[in-house]
């Protein structure tokens, strides 16, 4: 499996960005897909997951509310859709897929992942 993210870039604070993660390769029937983002300086962060199937999700606290995770099934393409940014949601965010619908805050338990994109929001 191969995952290519894209839609970074610098905003300000308050402003919207939509993440995108297309997958190509041999996926399974049940799988799940994941954000997840680091800061300058610290560790990798779970952002959002989203199992495949049936498009359910679950957040992070730091960005529920705010950030939303959809995909186009026939495309194999995720979203991250990152409303109300603020200064603190400046990261590389990378997304990550799983051989497991199920969510999990542990970056190891994802099998594959991508190249990251850079999002900089300024205050």
């Amino acid at each position: 499996v191969q995952l290519q993210a894209s839609g970074g870039g610098l905003v300000q604070a308050g402003a919207s960005l939509r993440l995108s993660c297309t997958a190509s390769g041999r996926t399974s029937s049940r799988y799940g897909m994941g954000w997840f983002r680091q800061a300058p300086g610290k560790e990798r962060e779970f952002v959002g997951h989203i199992r495949w199937s049936d498009g359910s999700t679950y957040y992070s606290d730091s960005v529920k509310g705010r950030f939303t995770i959809s995909r186009d099934n026939a495309k194999k393409i995720m979203y991250l859709q990152m409303n109300s940014l603020k200064p603190e949601d400046t990261a590389v965010y990378y997304c990550a897929f799983r051989y497991d619908s199920r969510w999990d805050r542990t970056d190891s338990e994802y099998n594959y992942w991508g190249q990251g994109t850079l999002v900089t929001v300024s205050s």
